[in-house]
């Protein structure tokens, strides 16, 4: 396994120290989601069926329709073994119960100021597809929209060559909570939910993980439509002592980077024999893991700091998606966390329990977006607006200061809207 090995003074000089987001390398790639975005917005259905059959490999024929029929999308979780359908469940719960308790402030504490939340009317989530099912993505993504009460949540994810949505992810959606369901993938799926065709209902917020078309396609489509965000490769970040079980660590460091050749895994210790045997054990796990080659060609690095209180001043700086914390004052190292996606404590938090069923969202900023972007949520559906009522005595105790900061603008009739209240 290739693992690169640093201190804290060559990880900082090191260029892979200030990885970004960067999509200006996907030229190519840019140019062809901006042409199948500009064509689905101008020709609609007959843009999205054409290309469904070049990218999905399926597309409804003139007169059928994009949409699984509700039926099929109902009966889908009784086609799953009873075990795959009690999973499914049990996780739907604790998301639930997890984004239930992100609220919003009804009042912002002042004379006649208050903040309203409301949802947007209608939500897109899109499911990725094609070598494998993402249920898990399903329940992420729709179910903070729920629980945020919008109206109506539809989801796009690719059909199989034959028209066909994997029951899993059909049962998912039925699950969660979905309105509609809808074959299609790629950049035209998120062209289709930012701008509306003649089948497809336009959205108000497209919210969901995908490839580098449907990253790029987000992007695209930002500003006619609301993202959850731009994401890049997965990646965590382990902070462990002398104490850690190389195994634990090891396994933690797989597990993400099996998702991607890109991904990133790295570990920053204290302790130079610990990052030995995490090698060791890392190697030796790779003997049986049948994504071992996507493993291999991924980024894991380790860095040896001087001491734990560096260890986590590398792992701010680095911002992970994930942040794994294993140490035996894992807690006190946990409060010193400034930029993380999520923050996993202890021996026993591993990372895909986050993914799956521990309840908070596995839709994370990526990057190092974590400086200055959340995790997909409630928040994530609705909008803000403040709002305004007062009486005379409340423009009175108003007017001086927004007078005096309206002529320093040298906006006139800003000042006069105000003083002729009081006249």
């Amino acid at each position: 396994m290739p693992v690169r090995r640093f201190d804290v003074g060559s990880w900082l000089d090191s260029p892979l120290s200030r990885r970004r987001l960067d999509l200006t390398q996907f030229a190519k790639e840019r140019e062809a989601v901006a042409e199948i975005c500009a064509r689905v917005l101008a020709e609609g259905d007959e843009a999205l069926r054409e290309l469904g059959r070049r990218f999905d490999g399926w597309a409804p024929e003139p007169g059928e329709s994009f949409e699984v029929p509700n039926h099929d999308v109902a009966a889908a979780a009784d086609r799953l073994p009873p075990a795959d359908r009690a999973a499914l469940e049990f996780a739907a719960g604790r998301i639930r119960d997890f984004h239930e308790r992100q609220s919003e402030p009804a009042s912002v504490g002042l004379p006649g100021l208050k903040l309203v939340s409301r949802p947007v009317g209608r939500a897109g989530v899109y499911a990725p597809g094609g070598r494998a099912a993402y249920p898990s993505t399903v329940l992420m993504t729709v179910i903070p929209a729920r629980v945020a009460k919008v109206a109506e949540v539809v989801l796009a994810t690719p059909p199989r060559p034959d028209g066909g949505v994997p029951s899993s992810i059909l049962a998912a959606a039925h699950i969660a909570g979905v309105d509609s369901v809808y074959r299609m993938g790629g950049a035209q799926a998120i062209a289709a939910l930012a701008y509306g065709t003649q089948s497809i209902p336009r959205v108000d917020v497209v919210a969901g993980p995908g490839n580098i078309y449907v990253t790029l396609a987000k992007k695209e489509v930002f500003g006619s439509v609301g993202v959850d965000g731009i994401a890049g490769p997965t990646e965590v970040v382990v902070v462990a002592d002398a104490e850690a079980r190389p195994d634990f660590v090891a396994a933690d460091l797989a597990a993400q980077l099996e998702h991607d050749p890109l991904a990133w895994g790295v570990l920053i210790t204290d302790s130079a024999q610990l990052a030995d045997r995490v090698e060791e054990e890392l190697e030796s796990l790779l003997r049986g893991l049948e994504r071992a080659d996507i493993i291999r060609q991924a980024n894991c690095c380790v860095i040896v700091a001087q001491n734990m209180e560096e260890a986590m001043q590398v792992a701010n700086d680095f911002a992970p998606e994930h942040l794994l914390i294993v140490a035996g004052d894992a807690a006190r190292l946990a409060a010193k966390v400034q930029n993380a996606g999520a923050v996993f404590v202890g021996a026993y938090a591993t990372v895909p329990l986050g993914d799956y069923s521990a309840g908070p969202n596995h839709t994370l900023p990526t990057s190092g977006a974590a400086r200055f972007s959340s995790p997909l949520g409630v928040h994530t559906f609705l909008k803000r607006t403040s709002v305004l009522s007062l009486n005379r005595n409340d423009l009175e105790a108003l007017r001086d200061a927004s007078v005096r900061l309206a002529e320093m603008e040298g906006l006139g009739a800003h000042a006069h809207a105000i003083e002729v209240r009081l006249e």
